[in-house]
């Protein structure tokens, strides 16, 4: 985990230089020197929870001894400061978890993976581990303080919706907020903010997309027909279970927050001669066996090589197993 932070951190020299995002042209003002981010311990964690809407942990090892790998801390800090800086008026907390000096801590919130960015809402933990980059996390917190459901009313964001065919994404039709709409929104809140979830209440919309009421469609990435969620009306685990059971990683448009994800599996068509190349019948037939999952894409994981393929990965951990990186908030216990 350390090599993969450092390869991670090396690449934040740019950013902290440049202090402005790639995409949208958001400008990063200069760090203002204010101390942000909390040294979380026993005695503040509780009243950092209630204080923000949303809290972000960085759980990290003890500080190094090497002035090489202090400097490569600081600047994780300076990241996170930065951040901090940016969603101040956001009431977005920041702050840090020692794994060995607040091991107790750690162990309450339900930490584990060091060097991971965990980020409490409401009663759900988000594991983020995507770029440590001040323009990448600004954005995924922001989608993060998002509702987890955009609803669609008209022609305009009906386009925008289609437009989307790079993401996973959901769509149900609903009367209104009823019981119905409720468990689609609770679903989403598990997903969030890595799958999308949209709902319409709106007749002509549902009719575009050929949906009935109460019906919920799943579109995978650059398919042009949906499946549809079998069962009407759809209970919270019916929404979840099929989920995590269609969704898979498939072409995309590569992000900074869900690289992780892309090279989360590899798989290699065994060859017995570099010059012997496969025809197009037989990649076409190996290509199908992987997706169907006849082939294991972990077959690789253990390959002599795979420190040197972590060095070229974003973050080479999945973001979330079958259970999700979405899971129940802190255990509660009673304040001293």
């Amino acid at each position: 985990m350390q090599q993969r932070w450092l390869s991670l951190l090396c690449g934040l020299c740019l950013h902290l230089v440049l202090l402005c995002s790639a995409e949208e042209g958001l400008e990063f003002p200069n760090f203002d020197g204010r101390d942000r981010v909390l040294d979380v311990s026993e005695r503040n964690y509780k009243k950092a929870l209630k204080r923000y809407d949303l809290l972000c942990l960085f759980y990290h090892e003890p500080v190094p001894a090497s002035k090489g790998l202090q400097k490569r801390f600081q600047m994780t800090e300076l990241v996170l400061e930065l951040t901090a800086q940016v969603l101040e008026n956001r009431d977005i907390g920041f702050g840090m978890v020692d794994s060995q000096k607040d091991a107790k801590v750690a162990k309450k919130l339900g930490l584990e993976e060091v060097g991971s960015l965990y980020v409490f809402k409401d009663d759900r933990v988000i594991e983020f581990d995507g770029e440590l980059s001040a323009d990448t996390l600004v954005e995924f917190l922001l989608d993060v303080l998002e509702d987890p459901v955009e609803m669609l009313n008209n022609a305009m964001e009906l386009r925008a919706f289609e437009r989307m065919e790079e993401d996973i994404r959901l769509i149900g039709y609903f009367k209104g907020e009823d019981s119905y709409y409720k468990a689609f929104q609770e679903a989403s809140e598990r997903f969030q903010p890595y799958i999308k979830f949209f709902a319409t209440f709106d007749k002509s919309v549902a009719k575009h997309l050929s949906l009935k009421m109460n019906e919920v469609d799943f579109y995978e990435p650059f398919m042009e027909e949906p499946a549809v969620l079998p069962g009407r009306p759809l209970s919270e685990m019916d929404i979840v279970d099929f989920v995590n059971q269609h969704r898979r990683a498939t072409l995309r448009k590569l992000r900074a927050e869900n690289m992780f994800e892309t090279w989360a599996d590899s798989v290699w068509l065994d060859m017995s001669n570099d010059e012997d190349l496969p025809t197009p019948e037989e990649l076409e037939d190996w290509i199908e066996d992987v997706l169907s999952g006849r082939v294991n894409t972990e077959d690789d994981d253990d390959d002599d090589d795979e420190s040197d393929a972590d060095d070229h990965r974003g973050n080479p951990d999945g973001y979330e197993p079958e259970d999700g990186h979405e899971s129940h908030g802190p255990e509660e216990d009673d304040d001293d």
